[in-house]
């Protein structure tokens, strides 16, 4: 069997005719930068969102790091962070100037313990950035309580949770990356909307924040060759949004595929010992952009090595948390600072999971994984 991590080529060819007709558009037309797809694209992704702004840029990174230069922070301002995150997340903040304040995570959802974020705010603290971990949107109820009694920014990082919901105590749903003052996302291909290169964008219901994150995206100006901000050169370039236009008619679609993979792989190993299957927060949906488990008892490298031996991908996100990479050292930081983060560093393990997962391959991998674990 040819097993992989995300199966783009089986998701291309059910679409083939649908994405070529809309690439060969953007050809015949040579609008190769902001041609008009890219507005079909960024409106009908509005539209799904339900959200007021959708402002292209090239690349997931790019969009948090507009974000944060939309919303005024300045140097020495501290932007909180979880700790068990891509580098991306803290990487831009360092990148401004800006200090990321780091906090542990929830060892069943993954995602930032809201209960740890007051006891880091100081006079300094000005954001959060919680990160949609997976797949499943964090506390956002909790979340933006804390946020608006301290008056902090809220910059959702949705790069792996794009359509899933968010519902409230109230009853009222919003989706992954509206709740905050700006959402980002990444069109990286192997997200759940995924292009076929690099892509980004922000999320933003508050219109004069839009026009500035417009202007910030493409080079500080609003009108050609009148720079009134400074910006950089950050934008989706037409093709991939001709390709993203097509797929994000399939996006619901997408999730449901991934929901019934993670249904089986939640079946099948929830008795398995030694693994721990994630759990899903209640109040959200869940797009599963991974499905990742623990593997207890220090087992998990060993499980990852024999699924290796058997042709079958697993990925660790992520092996080290950010306090202990070498670039984000900081005094009175070291090993048992976070504690979750750390056991999670050590234990998750991400399975096979996308759009094309067929019943067979999926047979073989949780027989495997529990023929491995009777073993060890």
């Amino acid at each position: 069997m040819n097993i992989q991590m995300v199966d783009l080529k089986g998701q291309y060819e059910k679409i083939k005719a649908e994405v070529d007709a809309s690439i060969q558009n953007v050809i015949d037309n040579t609008a190769f930068i902001n041609g008009p797809k890219v507005k079909d694209f960024t409106d009908n992704l509005s539209a799904y969102n339900k959200v007021a702004n959708v402002v292209p840029c090239a690349n997931g990174t790019d969009a948090l790091q507009i974000a944060l230069m939309t919303l005024g922070l300045v140097p020495g301002d501290e932007v909180i962070v979880p700790v068990h995150t891509y580098v991306a997340t803290a990487e831009v903040i360092a990148l401004l100037g800006l200090i990321p304040v780091f906090v542990d995570c929830l060892e069943d959802l993954y995602t930032i313990d809201t209960t740890k974020i007051e006891s880091v705010i100081t006079t300094k603290t000005k954001a959060i950035v919680p990160v949609h971990l997976y797949g499943q949107c964090v506390d956002m109820d909790s979340l933006l309580i804390i946020s608006k009694k301290y008056n902090l920014f809220v910059i959702e990082d949705t790069a792996q949770a794009i359509g899933a919901e968010y519902t409230f105590p109230d009853g009222s749903v919003k989706k992954a990356g509206t709740m905050g003052d700006i959402g980002t996302t990444s069109f990286f291909p192997s997200k759940n909307l995924g292009c076929y290169g690099d892509g980004g964008a922000m999320f933003i219901n508050d219109n004069e924040l839009a026009i500035k994150a417009k202007m910030i995206a493409n080079h500080g100006q609003s009108v050609k060759y009148h720079h009134d901000i400074i910006g950089c050169n950050s934008r989706l370039d037409t093709i991939q949004a001709a390709v993203l236009d097509v797929k994000l008619k399939h996006l619901d679609e997408y999730s449901e595929a991934r929901n019934r993979a993670a249904d089986v792989y939640d079946k099948e190993l929830k008795d398995v010992k030694g693994i721990i299957i994630p759990k899903r927060n209640k109040n959200t949906t869940h797009v599963f952009h991974q499905y990742t488990i623990r593997v207890v008892d220090e087992k998990r490298d060993v499980l990852k090595d024999a699924l290796a031996e058997k042709g079958i991908p697993a990925m660790i996100y992520y092996p080290i948390p950010l306090h202990l990479q070498k670039g984000y050292l900081r005094d009175g930081f070291g090993e048992g600072s976070f504690p979750i983060s750390e056991m999670l560093c050590n234990e998750v393990l991400s399975l096979p999971i996308h759009t094309e997962m067929k019943n067979d391959v999926q047979e073989y991998i949780v027989e495997s994984i529990k023929e491995i674990m009777n073993k060890i």
